[in-house]
């Protein structure tokens, strides 16, 4: 239970405190509409529907509140960096943000479901109760407002016949059109923001989402039609629904029941969500004004398997290891921004990022680089490119243990070649007082040319340890998970040199993949009593397991083995 607390359970309590904040007000508001005496007779024409609408409504302001939080990456930066003397536990929930931005999405459909569903029943209803013949309680309510000196209960004014009443208050009345509009945006983002839209079709997801932008646009105008209408508290001291209710007919006529009066509640989501609002408004100026700052993209340079690599400078830009950035070409596309990990270090003088073709955005960088033709790309006719960042990851911690385990698959060995460069230069610097005293390096490729534009860097970290004789700071481990079989045989005659036929390095390729179980217990062994960050920057599935054998391979001994699961996101 303890190892399980240690990796999740600050995760956890963050995300019940969040539900039982939604159960609670769920709760709340349910029951003033529900039994609140100033809705008696709103309960009267809308059923058990009116609390049904309203209890969700107080959800969706309390989750548009937050759903911009997450995405504020540079209050998420300042906060990172004022956290420092924080528990790295704390600062981890900081790299979660998406994750926890993902779940107030869902919450906001769930609510934004529960609540029109129900508003459908209600304009049924009132649409229904506005043509329902005389003598009856329902048509009492629904005729007021028609005389001078009268204030409307039901807001369906004209008589139509359903559905046409209940379309003509759909789209007519401001509540009613800037509901559709907002739920349309939202299924909008909803179904683009699908893992598989978001990776074979990433401009349509990016474009998409800015219908945000009209959601929470309709969002604060929707209250201001007060479709949503209660008797005033001045009529309520002097008309009793519980005395009057029966009495309906006479109403105006007896002193002790004179004619009801309502009015609409007033817009409350706008108090909501107006902090988040500007927050993200100041968060897309900052961004404004960083993409307008020069960079100069000082080299490019082409590796295998489709990679390219771009050194650029920035007046006033500093970086940590592990951090990323958004960057824009305007030659591609002038309003698509993509993030990319600095795979340089603090201690270079340029920062660079590595990236690897695999849409049209990064074909068209690619190509606008220069980099699809054989002669060199003259300075002049290098693209412009707009940098904002950088940001912080959870690889910022990693200097915060002793002990940690590096794992990549694929391109997501990008943050760490930020860290080891930092390490290399550190250890050249002669800089020897580092928390951080050993590194366990996993990288996963399916292809064999995946592994040539970052060999380069592991020869140079490998001959530094040497000639510091610190050859085991550093233990990396390199699987090849797919090959065919004449590679294999080729691997074979060679396996007995000295320096790996692939990579070039005294440590040899493996083949197939990991076995977690065996690594994590080895490690465990060797490091006692200490914690053991883990960092990965790969797929869901090897992110699955390796939270689990993080979780499974911790002690439950506060002095024991612990591992402390960071996983990268952007």
């Amino acid at each position: 239970m303890g190892n399980w607390v240690e990796n999740e359970g600050l995760s956890i309590f963050v995300i019940l405190v969040w539900l039982g904040l939604n159960v609670f007000l769920f709760w709340y508001y349910y029951l003033i509409y529900d039994k609140g005496p100033l809705y008696y007779y709103t309960r009267e024409l809308l059923g058990p529907y009116l609390a049904l609408a309203r209890a969700p409504a107080a959800c969706l302001n309390f989750n548009c509140l937050l759903i911009l939080l997450p995405v504020c990456r540079n209050l998420l930066s300042f906060l990172r960096g004022s956290s420092a003397c924080c528990s790295v536990r704390v600062r981890r929930q900081l790299d979660r943000n998406l994750t926890f931005h993902k779940l107030v999405a869902w919450m906001i459909a769930l609510h934004t479901a529960i609540h029109t569903i129900a508003h459908l029943f209600n304009v049924e209803r009132l649409v229904d109760a506005r043509t329902e013949e005389n003598g009856t309680i329902k048509a009492a309510l629904s005729d007021l407002g028609d005389q001078s000196g009268e204030t409307y209960l039901n807001f369906a004014r004209k008589r139509f016949l359903n559905p046409i009443g209940g379309l003509y208050v759909a789209f007519t009345t401001l509540a009613g059109l800037s509901g559709v509009i907002i739920t349309l945006c939202l299924i909008l983002i909803i179904t683009s923001s699908t893992k598989t839209i978001r990776r074979s079709y990433f401009e349509v997801f990016w474009f998409i989402h800015h219908l945000f932008v009209i959601f929470f646009a309709g969002l604060v105008i929707h209250g201001f039609g007060r479709i949503v209408r209660r008797q005033t508290p001045e009529s309520f001291g002097v008309h009793k629904p519980k005395d009057c209710a029966k009495n309906y007919t006479v109403w105006g006529k007896i002193s002790s029941c004179p004619k009801p009066q309502f009015a609409g509640n007033p817009p409350m989501t706008w108090k909501w969500v107006i902090g988040p609002m500007i927050l993200y408004v100041c968060e897309r100026l900052v961004r404004f004004w960083r993409s307008q700052q020069k960079v100069v993209i000082t080299k490019v340079v082409t590796h295998p398997f489709q990679t390219f690599e771009l050194q650029m400078k920035k007046k006033g830009f500093k970086m940590e290891v592990g951090q990323y950035i958004f960057v824009k070409c305007p030659e591609v596309s002038v309003l698509e921004w993509h993030p990319f990990t600095l795979t340089s270090a603090p201690e270079e003088d340029y920062f660079s990022i590595h990236i690897r073709v695999v849409g049209d955005w990064t074909e068209g960088l690619f190509k606008a680089c220069g980099c699809d033709k054989e002669q060199l790309q003259e300075a002049w006719k290098l693209p412009k490119i707009a940098v904002d960042g950088p940001f912080g990851t959870a690889s910022e911690d990693v200097f915060s243990y002793e002990t940690v385990m590096l794992v990549g698959a694929g391109i997501g060995v990008t943050p760490f070649a930020s860290i080891l460069k930092s390490v290399w230069y550190k250890y050249c610097n002669n800089a020897m007082d580092l928390r951080l005293k050993k590194i366990y390096f996993y990288w996963l490729c399916r292809d064999t040319h995946a592994f040539e534009w970052f060999a380069d860097l592991l020869q140079s970290v490998e001959a530094q340890m040497q000639e510091k004789n610190q050859t085991d700071f550093l233990s990396y481990n390199i699987y090849l998970t797919g090959w065919d079989e004449s590679q294999a045989t080729h691997f074979t005659m060679h396996h007995d040199e000295e320096k790996d036929v692939i990579t070039g390095l005294k440590q040899k390729t493996q083949y197939g993949r990991p076995n977690w179980e065996n690594e994590f217990k080895t490690i465990a062994g060797q490091h006692p009593n200490s914690r053991v960050g883990v960092f990965l920057c790969g797929p869901e599935a090897l992110a699955e397991t390796l939270n689990k054998m993080c979780i499974n391979n911790s002690e439950a001994d506060p002095r024991g083995i612990h591992f402390i699961f960071n996983k990268e996101n952007f």
